[in-house]
């Protein structure tokens, strides 16, 4: 699953992607999903007397997940014997360990067969559906899995995989249905010491953001006895993407697409660099360099260099989201430091533009596959459904009662001792409790949604996320007299629910054209946006609109035009309409 900040872990908002955005589990599209679809890879469903009853002999479950899990401790914590214990299932995991998001270890499963019974696989599950390796869950779900099929309700249509195979491949479990963010975990951070030393100015755009670094700066050079670094990013590998260039998008009011800005009327897709307004936000990181403000090793540090720079606590800014550089903030807190840490803006190129960071994408997201190689893919839907139900969610989000949580006259509330090891020791805490380490096993609903006991299913609600902030945290939060850093943002109610969903999970050809494509477009993309950021202020234009020209002579257009045409038909899936 995703990395996640202490914060984050604590109220279990999952980012993404890296992603970014909360995600709205109401959508309007009506569910279709009664007749199974025929592709040849779906196992015989079982025919019992209770097709939903839950097998707990000990059951084993090999499993590789895309995304790193640093606290994984083999299911020895206190929620994964908890499971263990009513489901018989043991789970053999194994996660990516490098920065690639899996897409490597993925590519080779997909070329050789060798797969595990369960899989996580983020954006490369289009390479394993055509290998022929994932199974089609519709007809399992439709006998055995009635957890799973309340839970997604009128979103089921959504997990069809596309308008020509309308198969589920995969459930979507990085997202809650019913999700309604409470809190803001991305943006445009500033330390807390800053904000309080200049007075809580004000913090909209990206000269206001650029003022507050350059000032301090100016007052403080050292840190610590090192240079203080007003502004570092994170340019290792993919993670170019969280800190360099999607800020390019959310600074210029358009939401997250992956690598396309999609016309939400024409459904039109290019790729996001190509809009004038982002290459001001370029233009404003090569000014930000030029000035000494942005860290002359940017693009040549690596992922552990960059997370120990913010641990040190030298680092007064950041372009990023909390799960990001998480592991150098929990540094600064078990530091006793949390004047280190940092609040989020939503800043942007201008004030005529909006921060989209909070429209809703509907349910749309990563998830969980069966593969071929499921000897029993029965009881591993079975097992899914378990985790889907209201025992299984409480259980993924809480803890366990007595131990974990409390409940006192019906209320359930976390014990403060878990509360403050989840935000204070996050790493030790995890891999004793479990708690957050099991959320992409099983559909879940989302944050703000109660259960039938009249409590959240999860601990992400304003009261809990209050009482997790530092006291550094609600002073900076108290300058900007907000109670929550979402109080600064614009709202999921100010924008209407994405027809198109989240766009960096949508199915694309994973051979052809596209691929080689993109592949190159990728590649000039990562040289050239460092390049001109790099460049000297009288050559940026020069650099930049050569840079986008070798996009188009790469091929850009004929792909954003394929792309278009899978974006239509992803409409036309969901929604029934003729495109």
């Amino acid at each position: 699953m995703n990395r996640k900040s202490t914060k984050t872990i604590f109220t279990l908002l999952l980012a993404s992607s890296m992603l970014i955005a909360g995600c709205g589990g109401n959508s309007n599209n009506a569910a279709n999903n009664t007749t199974p679809n025929n592709t040849g890879n779906t196992p015989a469903a079982t025919n019992s007397a209770d097709d939903t009853a839950l097998d707990t002999s000990p059951f084993t479950i090999s499993f590789f997940g895309a995304d790193a899990s640093p606290n994984w401790n083999k299911m020895q914590d206190d929620v994964g014997k908890a499971i263990t214990e009513k489901t018989g299932v043991t789970l053999e995991a194994e996660f990516d360990v490098g920065s690639g998001g899996g897409d490597q270890k993925i590519a080779m499963m997909a070329a050789s067969g060798d797969v595990p019974d369960l899989i996580f696989a983020k954006g490369s599950l289009s390479k394993l559906v055509d290998a022929g390796l994932i199974v089609d869950m519709t007809e399992l779900i439709d006998k055995h899995a009635p957890n799973l099929k309340k839970v997604y309700g009128e979103n089921m249509n959504r997990l069809k995989y596309s308008l020509d195979d309308q198969a589920i491949y995969q459930i979507p479990t990085n997202m809650g249905v019913g999700q309604q963010s409470f809190d803001a975990t991305g943006g445009f951070e500033i330390q807390h010491r800053v904000l309080k030393e200049l007075g809580y100015p004000e913090v909209k755009t990206l000269a206001d953001y650029e003022k507050v670094l350059k000032d301090y700066v100016a007052l403080h050079p050292e840190t610590d006895g090192q240079p203080t670094i007003p502004l570092t990013l994170n340019a290792d590998d993919w993670k170019i993407m969280i800190t360099v260039t999607n800020p390019a998008f959310i600074a210029t009011g358009a939401p997250d697409d992956g690598e396309y800005y999609v016309d939400p009327e024409t459904f039109e897709a290019k790729l996001h660099y190509k809009r004038p307004e982002e290459k001001e936000y370029f233009r404003w990181l090569n000014g930000m360099y030029a000035q000494g403000l942005l860290d002359k090793d940017t693009f040549v540090q690596k992922d552990d260099q960059y997370k120990a720079k913010v641990a040190s606590g030298r680092v007064l800014g950041l372009i990023s989201q909390e799960w990001e550089y998480s592991d150098g903030e929990n540094a600064l807190k078990a530091a006793g430091k949390d004047e280190y840490t940092y609040a989020h803006f939503p800043v942007t190129l201008s004030d005529e533009y909006k921060d989209h960071s909070f429209m809703q994408t509907g349910i749309d997201g990563y998830g969980l596959a069966i593969t071929t190689a499921a000897k029993d893919p029965v009881r591993i839907i079975k097992w899914l459904d378990w985790m889907s139900s209201d025992e299984g969610q409480v259980l993924r989000t809480w803890g366990i009662e007595g131990k974990h949580y409390t409940v006192t006259d019906g209320k359930r509330e976390v014990n403060p001792e878990v509360r403050d090891g989840l935000a204070n020791d996050t790493a030790n805490t995890q891999k004793e409790t479990g708690i957050g380490q099991y959320l992409i096993f099983g559909a879940r609903y989302g944050d703000g949604v109660k259960d039938p006991t009249g409590n959240y299913y999860t601990t992400s609600f304003p009261d809990q996320i209050v009482a997790s902030y530092s006291a550094a945290e609600k002073e900076s939060l108290a300058g900007y007299k907000a109670t929550t850093w979402k109080d600064l943002f614009p709202k999921e109610d100010e924008f209407p629910v994405k027809e198109t969903g989240a766009l960096y999970n949508m199915p694309v050809p994973t051979d052809g054209k596209y691929q080689v494509t993109f592949s190159k477009t990728q590649d000039i993309i990562r040289k050239r946006i460092p390049e001109a950021i790099l460049s000297k202020p009288a050559d940026f234009d020069k650099v930049y609109d050569a840079f986008l020209a070798e996009l188009d002579k790469a091929g850009a257009q004929e792909m954003e035009k394929e792309f278009t045409e899978l974006v239509k038909k992803r409409v036309s899936l969901w929604t029934g309409k003729s495109l």
